[in-house]
């Protein structure tokens, strides 16, 4: 299932890799460092979102005093 998935993103993956290559004048490690420096830049993104969205529902949480079993959502 797993494979399935990642073999449906490779024409994706090779647009991609085609604009950096691209846009680095040819240069295989520039365009290979550029898209791993913005991969690096999005799990960071990603992670700080996270622990906003975790801080967020922690506090909102704590200022509700919890949920009882029937008034759970």
């Amino acid at each position: 299932m797993h494979r399935q998935a990642v073999d449906e993103r490779i024409p994706e993956a090779v647009r991609i890799a085609e604009v950096y290559l691209r846009a680095t004048g040819g240069d295989a490690w520039a365009a290979l460092v550029h898209a791993e420096a913005g991969a690096l830049y999005d799990l960071d993104e990603a992670e700080r979102r996270r622990l906003r969205r975790d801080r967020l529902i922690s506090c909102g949480y704590v200022r509700g005093g919890g949920f009882t079993p029937d008034e759970r959502p």
